[in-house]
């Protein structure tokens, strides 16, 4: 007998991850990663949605042609070195036609829950800072494909080196054996599931009934 998914409301999600202790000073900062083009943005944004319109820093814009992965310094210096500390964090972002940072800074500030979004939040080096990693659970040539789908035919020579620096970065350093929590996307809405590194508490998460206005 064939199971349907059903949808994990989000508002269920985003209370318990309110609900969790502070990892970077007073944030609970919250990581979702996985292959490019596997909806990490879309995901992130419907999540600091249910969160009250929480803060999503994009990894696109820490990242850059010459740092596809390479950024971890910057991130330590300009966003969690501040929220550490409990200060509005303020960093360049990267402009990836004028292949420039900046000019201006970019606010984030030490709200309850910071999201982290991008391939590469659940690096080693981040995850002590971490309150949760979240996982977008699709393989990397579907993920792959529809990141190309996405950005047409001219980038494409982009597409073909972003692939093979992906593979080194996680063949180095994997993301998704440290994830708490997996994301799968139904027709509608998401599906969250008890990852490889998930506890007790996150297995209640993603079982808790809800009646389905909660859905969404």
């Amino acid at each position: 007998m064939t199971m349907t998914r059903r949808p994990t409301p989000l508002p269920r999600l985003a209370r318990a991850l309110c609900a969790l202790p502070p990892s970077c000073g007073p944030v609970r900062l919250v990581a979702v990663d996985g292959h490019a083009g596997s909806g990490k943005s879309t995901f992130a944004s419907r999540l600091a949605d249910a969160l009250g319109g929480a803060p999503v820093l994009r990894l696109d814009d820490i990242a850059s042609h010459e740092a596809l992965f390479d950024w971890t310094d910057r991130l330590r210096e300009q966003v969690i070195a501040p929220l550490s500390r409990g200060e509005t964090a303020h960093y360049e972002a990267y402009d990836w036609h004028a292949r420039r940072f900046g000019p201006a800074s970019r606010p984030l500030p030490p709200a309850p829950v910071v999201l982290v979004e991008g391939v590469g939040a659940g690096r080693r080096v981040l995850r002590p800072r971490l309150a949760r990693l979240l996982w977008m659970e699709l393989p990397c040539a579907e993920s792959w494909a529809r990141g190309r789908h996405r950005d047409g035919p001219e980038q494409r020579d982009f597409w073909d080196g972003w692939e093979d620096a992906e593979r080194r970065h996680f063949a180095e350093d994997p993301s998704r054996p440290y994830a708490e929590l997996l994301v799968r996307q139904l027709p509608q809405g998401y599906e969250v599931l008890t990852g490889p590194a998930g506890t007790a508490a996150d297995a209640k998460i993603v079982t808790q009934s809800e009646g389905p206005s909660a859905a969404r």
